[in-house]
């Protein structure tokens, strides 16, 4: 028992990893990158309208404590002493908005996530205002004006929400990302928060400024957003301020520990990758997928549909970090729809099982643009459809193309990233949840023709937010110097299908991804009737598909 608790001893490092669809707290050793223990709850998703996608930000910050307290007490059954955690960090779901009372600590309304397509109205009225020959919310930020950055959904709060109006009116309203809401909370919340975010978080709100790293006065103008209920802008990697324990919180152990990261999620797992070259690459399967290549200090913008985004800033006197990412709205997600409104599987896992047992599609693809297109299309009118279906489907080709259809995505925003670079990649690096499903694995490596390269510890994003607390300066535990940092071993799948095979599939994707668009006006997404054909969740190729399928022994797989 003294060797292997001899063996964990050292300094750790804690890392908040909250996600879209999951909360978790993990603990690494410092020294090697081992993930000792974590804790993992899921978040509930809100749908009060057609487009509509909302979260509590109360039982965000309620599954932190809970994940943090678990952990510590499993780290206590593993005789490891908690009084080692040196630094904290934190990485988010990006965009998500909130806004709440700073002398309260309550929230003013619910949390708006990322996904949420309220706000295309707002975008189509907004456009209009910018110039054609230039584009200053581009130039500035490096993202299009679209319905998944944070300004456009803080723009609905502020014309729509009398609580947050008044909050405003009355100075006591603040605004943050995810990132934002749980400094604040977890450094004192209404007895002396910090109200801060990071480089990364603040250049998806559409408000930064990615060139001189500051919230940008014309952008906060152009869209109405008055400054002073913006958070401060800090570097990825520094102490923001130290830990107060809450009364929903019972490990005191960890009163006072700094929390020293903060970065994005996808920039999170980037660092976790240890993607510090120009030229290097991942992508995170998630709710999204997320592909991000750095392109070291210069800002490289797409010709192709791909957004421009600060990868990280690693030290308030160290030098920022740019990355092309290509953004897709929906991955994991399908899963969890399949799960939860269809009822084709009871556990995400089962997905795997069931598309094993047919190992093919049979001509059925699926789009699932339940948000519209993300890159490199950038549609919001776009919507769901299953498609290619026969009286033979049943619910294994229905998980196999849902499974594809992460794949296909994948491929389109990896095609926009090389003729970007110009220099195609030789292989990818994954990680995310969805990695330990091997025949997605293997499906990616086919349909990219190059290998799929996954590291065996899966929990970068993680990972990377430890990196960086670890790392900053006055903690001083985890040194990020290329000799310092711990080889990981990988799995790799290679291709083992036929290119022309592979093109084969991939150019029907593209035929039903073009099938798939038009679908929404903007007056369908904003009213939410479901009287209104075109809104339907998954448009009419679904509901069509359905009447073929309707009998439960197709869904079932029954002959």
């Amino acid at each position: 028992m003294a060797a292997a608790k001899k063996a964990v001893l050292g300094p750790l490092v804690g890392a908040v990893d909250q996600g879209t669809s999951s909360t978790r707290f993990l603990v690494f050793n410092s020294k090697t990158a081992e993930l000792l223990s974590h804790h993992q709850v899921e978040i509930k998703q809100e749908f009060p309208r057609e487009g509509w996608v909302e979260q509590d930000p109360k039982e965000i910050l309620h599954s932190v404590y809970e994940c943090i307290e678990k952990t510590c007490e499993k780290l206590g059954q593993l005789n490891i002493d908690i009084s080692n955690i040196k630094a904290i960090g934190v990485s988010n779901q990006r965009e998500t908005t909130v806004v709440w009372d700073k002398l309260t600590g309550e929230p003013l309304y619910n949390a708006v996530v990322w996904l949420d397509l309220r706000t295309q109205s707002t975008v189509e009225s907004l456009s209009k205002r910018i110039p054609g020959n230039n584009n200053f919310v581009k130039s500035k930020t490096g993202l299009p004006l679209s319905t998944y950055f944070s300004a456009v959904k803080l723009r609905w709060l502020l014309d729509n929400v009398r609580k947050v109006q008044k909050a405003v009116e009355e100075d006591r309203a603040l605004f943050g990302t995810v990132d934002s809401w749980l400094i604040w909370s977890l450094t004192g919340g209404a007895s002396g928060g910090v109200h801060c975010t990071d480089v990364t978080n603040a250049s998806r709100t559409m408000l930064f400024n990615i060139h001189s790293l500051e919230w940008d006065k014309e952008l906060c103008e152009f869209f109405e957003i008055p400054m002073k209920i913006l958070p401060n802008v800090r570097s990825s990697s520094e102490i923001y301020g130290l830990m107060k324990i809450s009364h929903s919180l019972k490990a005191g152990a960890l009163e006072g520990v700094p929390i020293s990261g903060c970065l994005g999620d996808q920039s999170a797992a980037l660092v976790g990758q240890m993607c510090f070259q120009d030229g290097q690459a991942k992508n995170t399967y998630g709710t999204g997928c997320f592909l991000l290549c750095n392109t070291g200090r210069k800002c490289v913008f797409s010709e192709h549909g791909l957004l421009t985004t600060v990868a990280y800033k690693l030290g308030r006197d160290k030098p920022v970090y740019y990355a092309l990412e290509g953004s897709v709205a929906i991955a994991g997600a399908v899963i969890r729809w399949l799960r939860d409104n269809l009822g084709i599987i009871k556990t995400s896992e089962e997905i795997e099982k069931l598309a094993k047992e047919v190992g093919t599609s049979y001509g059925c693809y699926f789009v699932p643009a339940f948000s519209g297109l993300y890159a490199p299309y950038w549609e919001p009118s776009a919507r769901g459809i299953i498609c290619g279906l026969t009286q033979f489907t049943n619910k294994c080709h229905i998980a196999f193309a849902a499974l594809e259809a992460v794949c296909f995505q994948t491929r389109e925003i990896l095609d926009a990233m090389n003729r970007d670079c110009g220099i195609p990649l030789s292989h990818l690096q994954v990680d995310g949840g969805m990695t330990n499903n091997k025949i997605l694995m293997q499906l990616q490596a086919d349909i990219l023709y190059i290998p799929v390269v996954k590291p065996s510890m899966p929990e970068t994003t993680a990972l990377g937010a430890a990196m960086a607390a670890g790392a900053a300066e006055g903690v001083g535990v985890w040194s990020l110097e290329p000799e310092d940092l711990s080889a990981v071993t990988m799995e790799r799948f290679e291709p083992q299908i036929n290119a022309e095979e592979s093109e084969i599939r991939y150019s029907t994707w593209k035929k039903a991804v073009m099938k798939s668009m038009g679908w929404v006006t903007t007056q369908s997404s904003e009213s939410g009737d479901p009287s209104i054909f075109c809104s339907l969740p998954l448009g009419f190729f679904i509901v069509s598909s359905m009447v073929m399928l309707i009998g439960a022994r197709y869904l079932s797989g029954m002959p």
